[in-house]
């Protein structure tokens, strides 16, 4: 019988032996997971982002979830609804009948020459005021296709159903008072005189020459230089900017930016209680200030600055008035416009004044007598 043979295992070749074999038993990941795991990350991040720049949809009022309707309302061919607000003598006495356009972040209650003027030369003139929301602000309906025209065409319509007559003036204040200058482009033969208040001009209008729409752009606080510029450029991110907390947003009425006139004016107005600030936004935000910012600062479809006298052979003119220390709105811009067009703007700037001057004592009664009877 043959002799068995015999073999040595040492330690260290066991220890090989061993590691060679849970080696070989780990778990193998597929090809391609890595690149796949990223595409699903990534299109879970471009998700999260499509759904946080998405306004909300808006609460139309007298909808079943939206707020009840309070003011007297119109309807408009389209079928939308403005809603207004009627002051001074009744129209069927009125010798002058106003139509007053309200500005950003405000509503159809904030109609400041009405609220200011005296009763006595609202008598003696025979002066009848309606203001009314502008689209999406207040109780009137939204309305996401609108331009500079059509909103001309909705104070025309207005006017129309309320029976203001063939002519009727004009007050527009603030980004109320830019709306001024699409009223004169499409509905200059319904005017009777128009006045602007510190109207907002928007830096991207090609008349400008750009060394100077660009430095009074740079004036403006950072949190609403970026606001504007993202209105301008990439205005589907307004809602996410103006309402995101990483960044600066819009802060145009933060008191540090605002002039001592203006500081005053507002410490006034707290004093008295005169804030209607829960009848602006009742349908959200973005269907009122961010959509407002959208149209005062997208690209519109003419350029106020290059604009020809729309009243010509007629005696009819705009009083443009704006505070020289104003922080809201630049006075430079202003200059240049009423420069280009002194054959039938009447400018008229007031020293040491900001942007609340129509808040001023004896101010709205002021400019109503210039509306009326000032050609000069």
């Amino acid at each position: 019988m043959a002799a068995g043979t015999s073999r040595k295992i040492y330690a260290a070749s066991a220890r090989s032996h061993t590691r060679r074999a849970n080696k070989s038993s780990g778990l193998t990941l597929p090809s391609g997971f890595f690149p796949a795991v990223l595409l699903l990350l990534l299109a879970g991040l471009v998700a999260w982002g499509y759904q946080a720049i998405q306004p909300p949809p808006p609460k139309i009022c007298g909808s079943s979830d939206g707020p009840p309707v309070t003011a007297s309302r119109i309807q408009l061919r389209d079928g939308r609804h403005l809603a207004y607000q009627e002051r001074g003598v009744s129209k069927d006495v009125a010798k002058i009948k106003v139509v007053f356009i309200h500005g950003f972040d405000v509503c159809r209650l904030d109609d400041v020459i009405a609220t200011y003027t005296s009763p006595e030369l609202v008598e003696e003139l025979g002066i009848y005021f309606v203001s009314y929301d502008r689209p999406g602000y207040g109780e009137s309906d939204p309305h996401p296709s609108r331009t500079v025209k059509s909103q001309a065409l909705d104070i025309e319509e207005l006017a129309d159903q309320l029976g203001l007559g063939t002519k009727f003036y004009l007050i527009g204040y603030s980004l109320g008072g830019q709306i001024g200058w699409g009223c004169l482009k499409y509905i200059p033969h319904r005017l009777a005189g128009v006045t602007l208040l510190t109207p907002a001009s928007n830096y991207w209008w090609p008349g400008f020459p750009s060394n100077l729409s660009t430095e009074a752009l740079y004036k403006q606080p950072t949190c609403d230089y970026w606001s504007l510029r993202v209105a301008h450029y990439v205005p589907w991110l307004t809602h996410w900017w103006n309402t995101q907390n990483w960044f600066p947003s819009l802060g145009a009425t933060r008191p540090h930016v605002l002039c001592r006139e203006e500081r005053e004016v507002m410490a006034k107005l707290i004093a008295k209680g005169a804030s209607h600030r829960e009848y602006v936004r009742p349908q959200g935000r973005y269907e009122s200030l961010h959509r407002d910012l959208n149209l005062g600062f997208g690209t519109w479809e003419f350029d106020p600055v290059e604009m020809e006298n729309p009243f010509t052979g007629e005696e009819v003119y705009v009083h443009l008035w704006q505070g020289d220390e104003d922080t809201l709105v630049p006075a430079t811009l202003q200059r240049y416009i009423a420069e280009r067009h002194s054959s039938w703007i009447r400018y008229h700037e007031l020293t040491g004044s900001g942007h609340y001057f129509p808040h001023v004592d004896g101010m709205a009664d002021t400019i109503v007598k210039t509306m009326v009877n000032g050609k000069q």
